[in-house]
């Protein structure tokens, strides 16, 4: 949410329009928020304010509602943007943040009719930790390429320290955790391809 004029906030364009297409996925399935809240395992009142735009939606509520609508959550902040183009400037590239979190995410190549790959660039502030619960469609493949910083990732009972340089490539099929150990955040680069 940002400060208006006045002295209430407004909600932030991109979470305005996310939270319209997050009521447009529902209202397609017939479902009710209560069914919903079943199959995602959030809570109504958190849906109902996030298809509302009362609140800015976390990395971990979006990665769940993309999973019960077989999306990436790229393929989801694409829908919300205007039409894709070739060439995507880095002032038009997309940035999302979950404040909550101190992820920082930026659609670098968002996702277009006909490719499988797409390219992400993530930053987390030192000490943040963001668990998924599964992944938002399985089997999907990641590489991660640490740019700055240091980055500990989780996938099934595995974890993995990655510095500077390193790439880690996996396919995701359950859980997985994303841990800067700090002090300073971490910034990388991810690769996401759609099995």
């Amino acid at each position: 949410m940002k400060q208006s004029d006045g002295d209430s906030l407004a909600p932030d364009p991109v979470d305005a329009r996310l939270a319209v297409r997050l009521g447009e996925l529902r209202a397609e399935r017939g479902w009710s928020l209560g069914g919903l809240a079943e199959r995602s395992g959030v809570s109504r009142s958190t849906l109902s304010r996030a298809e509302r735009a009362e609140i800015s939606p976390t990395a971990s509520l979006l990665n769940r509602l993309c999973g019960v609508y077989g999306r990436t959550m790229s393929q989801l902040l694409s829908e919300v943007e205007a039409e894709p183009a070739l060439l995507v400037r880095a002032v038009e590239q997309t940035v999302w943040e979950d404040r909550d979190s101190g992820f920082v995410r930026r659609s670098v190549s968002p996702p277009h009719s006909g490719l499988r790959g797409e390219l992400v660039e993530g930053r987390l502030a030192g000490g943040s930790d963001i668990a998924y619960d599964r992944p938002p469609v399985p089997g999907l493949e990641q590489h991660i390429w640490i740019l700055e910083g240091a980055l500990d990732v989780t996938a099934g009972d595995v974890e993995h320290h990655l510095g500077v340089g390193d790439c880690l490539r996996l396919r995701v099929w359950g859980p997985t955790r994303f841990r800067c150990p700090g002090p300073d955040g971490v910034r990388y680069a991810l690769v996401v391809v759609e099995p």
